[in-house]
């Protein structure tokens, strides 16, 4: 005889027969007293299932505390974060105009149609990137592609300057034929924005040179004179 069982209602079903005959309902366990192994078992599983659930709010409990406490340092890290925007932003826009002035100023002071310089901070790929730009008559280029290479030179030379003042104040900046590409009918005006610069950034040049007109204008000059393989220095 085969048997099979319906979960449904836990009656058993004879299979063998042409025509289904129902048994009578049989329940699980029934018989199970206090002292029964089975009963035990269950109750020992139970307690186990309930101490991992107690365990399970316990933790929940404490993920949710940690949870809190992440947000509230990630909010303070938020406002921290804009409160350092708005200082650098600050402070990139000092700079920004410290250093547009004193650029276009030194090229103001060589040229008859002198560049605007332009130094923008722009955020790119997360990083902030310093811009520097010619402007004339309401075009922005890159310095590199102005006429001649003097507008460059004064524009390299003046950041040289600003560089080094931001750096260290009352510094020494040596300097080898920073104007080569400058014509000389100006060189006489480069050395007279040299003397500007040096007032108003703080900064002593040395300038190696040949070209007389920046050897003239300088306070002190000093040549160097190699006899056979000894190099001397003598103020001139």
């Amino acid at each position: 005889m085969g048997l099979r069982r319906v979960e449904k209602d836990f009656r058993m079903v004879d299979t063998t027969e042409e025509k289904r005959t129902w048994k009578q309902p049989v329940r699980m366990f029934k018989d199970v007293v206090i002292d029964d192994p089975r009963f035990k078992l269950m109750k020992d599983q139970f307690n186990i299932l309930k101490g991992r659930v107690e365990e399970k709010k316990e933790n929940l409990a404490e993920a949710e505390k940690i949870k809190e406490a992440s947000q509230k340092r990630y909010d303070i890290a938020l406002k921290t974060r804009a409160l350092f925007q708005l200082v650098a932003q600050q402070t990139q826009g000092k700079l920004q105009y410290h250093i547009s002035n004193l650029v276009t100023l030194a090229e103001a002071a060589v040229f008859d149609d002198p560049y605007k310089f332009v130094a923008r901070f722009e955020l790119r790929r997360g990083k902030t990137e310093c811009d520097l730009l010619f402007e004339k008559d309401g075009a922005e280029f890159k310095p590199v592609l102005s006429s001649g290479g003097g507008a460059l030179d004064v524009a390299s030379f003046a950041l040289l300057g600003v560089n080094q003042s931001l750096v260290q104040k009352r510094s020494v900046l040596v300097l080898d034929e920073p104007f080569r590409f400058l014509s000389k009918d100006l060189q006489s005006k480069a050395a007279d924005m040299i003397k500007m610069l040096s007032e108003k950034l703080g900064i002593q040049f040395i300038i190696v040179s040949h070209v007389d007109e920046l050897v003239e204008s300088a306070d002190k000059v000093f040549e160097v004179i190699k006899d056979g393989q000894v190099s001397k220095v003598v103020e001139a």
